[in-house]
């Protein structure tokens, strides 16, 4: 089973933020393969249904973002899954709204939600998306910008981010990270 873990705040106040891309592309999934993300386990909302003919696991923790390594450990240890069929979705700012780049290892690059999730697994290889949220205008504080909603003329290539974010998961499911990589890096 592949487990897709999109990270993301719980609550209303923070749906459609820049912080919530895991989130919106996790409810991207579930619409286009009729996942409904229906029970609530493990610090999560979560649901289980088929991409491709290969059974998925899609998760939404719901501990709030610093401490999204809580869910992911208990989810990981429920379903004794192996680190190589898990991936995880998160905003990033160094990378222009609308682009994504995966990566198997690596530092957190400053994402608190990922940091928390290296420190508490203990390893940094965990196949991970980011999708780009923009760069923090000067003007902005790093927590005022990434609990900001994306700006009218940012919307569309939002929505394009995840549509690509989608498009490297089915790849991933299907074949591999590596494989994904090859084909979503960069595009």
């Amino acid at each position: 089973m592949h487990i897709i873990i999109g990270l993301g705040n719980k609550g209303s106040q923070y749906k459609n933020t820049r912080h919530n891309v895991g989130f919106e592309v996790i409810d991207k999934l579930s619409y286009d393969h009729n996942i409904p993300i229906n029970k609530s386990k493990h610090k999560s909302h979560i649901g289980k249904g088929l991409i491709n003919n290969h059974s998925v696991l899609l998760v939404k923790p719901q501990t709030f973002m610093n401490l999204s390594g809580q869910a992911v450990k208990e989810i990981l240890k429920y379903y004794k899954e192996d680190l190589e069929n898990i991936i995880v979705i998160y905003d990033d700012i160094t990378l222009d709204v609308g682009t994504i780049k995966l990566r198997k290892t690596g530092s957190a690059g400053g994402q608190n939600g990922m940091k928390n999730i290296i420190e508490l697994l203990g390893t940094k290889d965990i196949n991970r998306i980011k999708v780009g949220i923009g760069a923090k205008p000067k003007h902005f504080t790093l927590s005022d910008y990434v609990l900001s909603n994306f700006k009218k003329n940012e919307f569309d290539d939002f929505v394009i981010g995840c549509e690509k974010a989608t498009a490297s998961i089915e790849t991933f499911i299907a074949s591999s990270i590596d494989d994904a990589m090859n084909k979503h890096n960069g595009k």
